[in-house]
C-alpha cells in the first residue's frame, strides 16, 4: 500500500476508540442479560467485532501490526446477506451435536422416565437401548434443559451453531414439517453463532505461545544479569 493510501495516526486512535466504547457497550449488554439468547447481547457483539476488525485492518496498514485476539466475523463463514432489509418473519435454526460417552448412565435416566410414566420401570421398554433412551430423553426434557444438563444423562457437548434467518413472511402451519432443514439459505442468515472446541483451542495455543515468548524472554534476562565467575577467586 503506498504512504497516500495509509490511514492516519488520527484515523487509527479513533478506530481503537471505538473498539473501547464497543468493548464497553457489550459488557453492559452482558450485565443487564434477560436470558440464554439476549438479542442486546448479539447485537453488542456483533458491535465489537466490526469494531475489532476495523481497528486491526487500520493497524496493520499504518504501522504493519496485528491485534492479538481474533474475534470471528460473519464474512468468513456466510455469503453476502440478500434477504429483506425488514423481515416480516424469522426463523431459528439450531444444530448441537453430542457423545453417548456412558451409556449406563443415558439408560438409568430414561428407566426413571418411564417409570414415572407407566409405574413399571422394569428396563424391558424403550429405555432398555441406547437408541430407545434418547427417544425417551429427547421426548421428555426441551432441548435447552438436556443442554445445560447434560453430564447427568451420560451425554458429552460437540459443536453447537445457531442461525437466525429473515423471511419476507411466516410459513403456513405444517408446510415445510416433512423437510425442516431444505429451505435453510445462508444468504438469508441475518446473524450465527457457533460453539466449538477448535476456538478454546485456538486460544489455548495463543497463550501456549505467548507463554513460551515470556519464559525465553526471562532466561535471556536471567542470562545477562549473570557476571562471569573469576577463576582466580
Amino acid at each position: 500500500m503506498s504512504d497516500a493510501a495509509q490511514p492516519t495516526a488520527a484515523e487509527v486512535r479513533a478506530a481503537a476508540e471505538a473498539v473501547k466504547t464497543a468493548l464497553d457497550r457489550h459488557l453492559a449488554a452482558v450485565e443487564r442479560r434477560s436470558g440464554e439468547d439476549d438479542p442486546a447481547v448479539y447485537e453488542a457483539f456483533n458491535e465489537l467485532a466490526a469494531a475489532a476488525e476495523t481497528y486491526d485492518e487500520l493497524l496493520y496498514d499504518r504501522y504493519d501490526e496485528v491485534t492479538p485476539f481474533e474475534i470471528p466475523g460473519a464474512e468468513e463463514s456466510l455469503p453476502p446477506y440478500t434477504g429483506p432489509e425488514e423481515p416480516n418473519a424469522l426463523s431459528v435454526l439450531i444444530r448441537r451435536d453430542y457423545a453417548v460417552v456412558e451409556p449406563q448412565r443415558l439408560l438409568t435416566q430414561a428407566q426413571r422416565i418411564e417409570a414415572a410414566d407407566d409405574g413399571i420401570g422394569s428396563g424391558t421398554g424403550a429405555s432398555g437401548t441406547v437408541h430407545g433412551a434418547l427417544g425417551l430423553l429427547f421426548g421428555e426434557f426441551e432441548p435447552d434443559e438436556i443442554a445445560s444438563r447434560h453430564k447427568e444423562f451420560g451425554l458429552e457437548e460437540g459443536d453447537s451453531t445457531l442461525w437466525v434467518t429473515a423471511a419476507d413472511e411466516a410459513p403456513e402451519p405444517g408446510e415445510w414439517l416433512q423437510a425442516p432443514f431444505e429451505q435453510a439459505d445462508a444468504q438469508r442468515v441475518v446473524c450465527r453463532f457457533d460453539v466449538s472446541a477448535v476456538f478454546d483451542d485456538e486460544i489455548d495455543d495463543g497463550v501456549d505461545e505467548l507463554d513460551a515468548d515470556l519464559d525465553e524472554d526471562a532466561d535471556e534476562d536471567e542470562d545477562e544479569d549473570l557476571e562471569p565467575l573469576d577463576a582466580d577467586r
